[in-house]
């Protein structure tokens, strides 16, 4: 798939572009599980240094099971706490449309998956929604054992690709995280919609969607 010049490789961020997601809905359910509401759930646990270092690979899922008891003195068993962690996605149409823009590259581009992403949300996404097989390279936090914006995960991206980053198209709800790729010299553009996503592929030069399709 290598073209002289131009860009090679689209690199797509996970949440929020091919799946939605709302951790509100774990932390309401987990309140029913410990005195502590779902407001306080939220703020004392998603974001936390644990969930951190679950999305990087560092603690086993059982490991951070143990934890999230432990912080939240819930009551709830393994089995209970896998439903109420992964049930927290949502494949809307602007999420199967992107999904369909990533499978139409496929022939003409390396179509590579870029997600901070822990070990059980990863394995409930692939067998619960049908996007994986889109992509030619799938990077996950968990896996690599670093997460967005560390550069190491950028790295990863780019050996295994073998390309230079002015090669690469990138894109993530996060500016952050598009900051950080950009510093990098990745051709990076903050997702907002497949309409603009076509837009920013025609910036630099990305074929294969004649009419704005």
């Amino acid at each position: 798939m290598s073209r002289s010049g131009g860009v090679e490789a689209v690199v797509f961020d996970l949440g929020n572009v091919l799946i939605d997601f709302d951790h509100t809905i774990a932390a309401r359910r987990i309140s029913c599980f410990t005195d502590k509401t779902a407001d306080e759930i939220y703020q004392l646990f998603f974001d936390s240094p644990i969930t951190g270092q679950f999305e990087e690979g560092k603690i086993s899922p059982p490991d951070f099971f143990a934890a999230v008891k432990r912080m939240l003195d819930a009551r709830l068993s393994y089995e209970e706490f896998l439903s109420v962690w992964n049930e927290i996605f949502l494949f809307t149409d602007t999420n199967k449309r992107v999904y369909e823009i990533a499978k139409k590259l496929r022939s003409r581009y390396t179509v590579v998956l870029l997600s901070n992403v822990n070990r059980l949300h990863w394995e409930y996404i692939k067998k619960t929604f049908p996007i994986y097989d889109a992509f030619h390279h799938l990077f996950a936090s968990f896996e690599v054992g670093a997460r967005k914006p560390s550069p190491v995960i950028y790295s990863a991206v780019l050996s295994a690709l073998h390309l230079p980053a002015e090669k690469v198209f990138y894109t993530d709800d996060r500016a952050d995280l598009i900051e950080r790729a950009c510093s990098l010299g990745f051709q990076g553009f903050v997702f907002k919609g497949p309409r603009q996503l076509l837009k920013d592929f025609a910036r630099v030069g990305i074929q294969g969607f004649p009419d704005g399709e």
